[in-house]
């Protein structure tokens, strides 16, 4: 039918006649029910023109201000279910975080493991490539001590976590959003913050820090097999110079790193999901945005809190 009109329209521009033959009862009945004229109007419309960069810049400007908005507004919201948790434990649904922590902390311990253990690899070997050239190889333990316990380890282990449960928070509260499920909830009086964020926030700040203990292990063992390998390191020495290296607070640090990025990731997953409207499209932006929106926030905390602790100590 849009090729007969299409044809309709371009034989009429042209100054010709155009004329249907032959056609069935029901055909014609068809064409009948469709106004050609508008649909030429339509089709002739003029294009919209592309927005001036000053005003793209003033819309993502402001697109900026709307989401940082949205996010203290849902900062606000957790921290009331979260403390009304704490104050009454009996409502936090406990089984539905046990199966977060297995599936945020459990099934990532592969993923998680691999990676650490190959920047530890990297590391190990790139700093021993420019430390070898002054004969100071002994000293490549204290580069990959110090930079996986204090910022690699939580680092990246939080960046995967983004990846994984960052995502399927939003895609799933999202899928709920998109369905009326959460707006169900509202209606027989649940608080959907309470209900569905409290569980996977809580999950992800008990599991990220053990995770992060995991990740700072196997990026240690990364560079210890690359010192020995090829920085003609003995095991002893390398543990000992790795154990004067190393202090009680360099471990802290990146634990509360750790914990400040799963807060982060958890929040910003859920928000997003509570974002989703209309349709499936929604739900694949709000989860690109949850991981995209997430990295990003996790790297301005690591920003802040590394000036803070340099400050402090």
């Amino acid at each position: 039918m849009a090729v007969v009109f299409d044809i309709e329209r371009i034989t009429k521009a042209a100054g010709k006649k155009f004329q249907l033959s032959g056609l069935t009862g029901a055909v014609e009945g068809l064409l009948t029910l469709v106004d050609s004229e508008k649909l030429t109007a339509l089709s002739t419309g003029k294009k919209p023109k592309p927005e001036r960069m000053l005003a793209q810049i003033g819309g993502a400007a402001l697109s900026l201000l709307a989401d940082a908005r949205a996010f203290i507004v849902f900062v606000g919201d957790a921290t009331s279910a979260m403390a009304g948790s704490l104050v009454n434990p009996k409502t936090v649904r406990w089984r539905d975080t046990l199966y977060y922590m297995e599936r945020a902390g459990a099934d990532a311990l592969p993923l998680v493991g691999l990676v650490s253990f190959l920047l530890g690899l990297i590391l190990g070997f790139q700093s021993l490539m420019q430390l070898k050239q002054f004969g100071a190889n002994i000293y490549a333990a204290n580069l990959v001590g110090l930079s996986v316990l204090r910022e690699l380890g939580p680092l990246m282990t939080c960046i995967l976590v983004a990846g994984r449960s960052g995502s399927a928070f939003a895609a799933e509260i999202g899928t709920m959003k998109v369905n009326e499920e959460v707006d169900a909830l509202t209606t027989m009086g649940f608080d959907p913050v309470r209900f569905l964020a409290v569980p996977r926030i809580l999950a992800l700040m008990l599991v990220v820090p053990l995770l992060t203990i995991y990740s700072d292990f196997l990026g240690l063992l990364g560079g210890l097999i690359v010192g020995v390998a090829m920085g003609d390191l003995t095991v002893s020495a390398y543990l000992l110079q790795s154990h004067k290296t190393i202090k009680l607070w360099d471990i802290g640090q990146g634990l509360i790193k750790g914990e400040a990025y799963a807060i982060i990731v958890a929040l910003v997953g859920c928000m997003r999901g509570f974002q989703a409207r209309g349709n499936g499209a929604s739900v694949g932006q709000a989860t690109t945005s949850a991981v995209v929106s997430g990295i990003f926030l996790i790297i301005v905390i690591d920003a802040i809190l590394t000036l803070m602790f340099q400050y402090f100590s």
